[in-house]
């Protein structure tokens, strides 16, 4: 009994980030191959119609680079956090996003801020600060294997390099402190 239920287990860290992922890449699928421009479904901060973004943000990157830039460490952080944190990984998924992204719309600059890199920092940030926090090193060694593999990561919360978000990275990574504390 307890091995079918460890393979079940199993079996959702893996099903929900690569869901997650498929369903990225396939909006983005949706953008290249009906000529679509979906940039402005992102967060346009303080206006009204550029709240929508900060729900539907997540799904929408500008080229294959920046999709696949934020693919992989979506993929593994959000595995970690399933895997170590199955009570209270969708709250910090969902709230997390929804607080990142409004945030976001609340500090940015009036440009419009696509892509799942806040989630990625919300996630980074959690699962470091909390593996801090409960003493569990194995998370801290899975954020800085992802720090070292997404390449100068932490670095993305300050205005560095024209075009990037820095304000959603800061918003995720601020929100995912604030939740290793809470949860």
């Amino acid at each position: 009994m307890k091995y079918s239920q460890q393979i079940k287990f199993t079996k959702n860290v893996f099903r929900i980030p690569l869901l997650l992922v498929f369903i990225i890449w396939f909006v983005y699928w949706i953008e290249i191959q009906f000529s679509l421009n979906f940039t402005k479904f992102g967060i346009l901060p303080r206006n009204f119609s550029g709240f929508k973004g900060v729900f539907l943000s997540p799904f929408i990157h500008s080229d294959t680079s920046h999709l696949f830039n934020n693919s992989v460490p979506l993929a593994i952080l959000l595995a970690s956090l399933i895997y170590f944190y199955k009570e209270v990984y969708l709250k910090v998924l969902i709230y997390g996003g929804v607080l990142s992204g409004l945030l976001t719309w609340i500090i940015a600059r009036e440009v419009y801020h696509i892509g799942a890199s806040g989630i990625v920092y919300l996630l980074f940030s959690f699962v470091f600060f909390s593996g801090i926090i409960k003493k569990q090193f194995q998370l801290v060694a899975v954020s800085l294997i992802v720090i070292f593999l997404y390449g100068s990561m932490i670095w993305y919360i300050l205005p560095i390099k024209e075009g990037i978000s820095w304000e959603g990275h800061l918003s995720g990574f601020v929100i995912g402190l604030i939740f290793a504390f809470l949860f």
